[in-house]
């Protein structure tokens, strides 16, 4: 009967911690289920200008390092955190928000050359077109031979 007891106990602890998951997480994001911004898994970040708040979560502090260290992922983010991927990137958008993470405009992990500029603007150019396409999904594309 003690080894029912025990495995009761156990569950009870992995069930408590779990709940104790949710809570965290409910209160990482102000109870918050979206992000302010559209983010995908392999949107890259990295560091800006501005700083975190000071009430903003430690979580928060840990992400802008990371990404003053190089280029990070929202997935590698959500991986080096533990933390569920929407509830990262709650914090993601809140720290783009105040200038703490930058979205680079060149390809995401190089750094400079000669054919920086190119992929500046062709990468410009598709997210662009890719805006639009969300903004306006019903309209027509009209191709013209140069």
């Amino acid at each position: 009967m003690s080894g029912r007891s025990g495995a009761s106990d156990a569950q009870r602890t992995r069930t408590g911690e779990a709940e104790l998951d949710r809570v965290r997480t409910y209160t990482l994001t102000l109870g918050r289920t979206s992000a302010r911004m559209v983010l995908s898994l392999d949107t890259v970040l990295e560091a800006g200008s501005g700083r975190p708040g000071p009430g903003q979560p430690q979580e928060c502090r840990d992400i802008v390092a990371w990404c003053r260290e190089h280029r990070r992922s929202v997935a590698e983010l959500a991986g080096l955190l533990g933390r569920p991927v929407f509830a990262v990137k709650i914090l993601i958008s809140d720290l783009l928000h105040v200038g703490a993470l930058t979205l680079p405009l060149s390809s995401p992990y190089t750094t400079s050359g000669d054919s920086a500029e190119q992929s500046h603007s062709t990468q410009l150019l598709a997210a662009v077109a890719v805006g639009l396409r969300r903004k306006f999904p019903d309209a027509v594309s009209h191709l013209r031979a140069g």
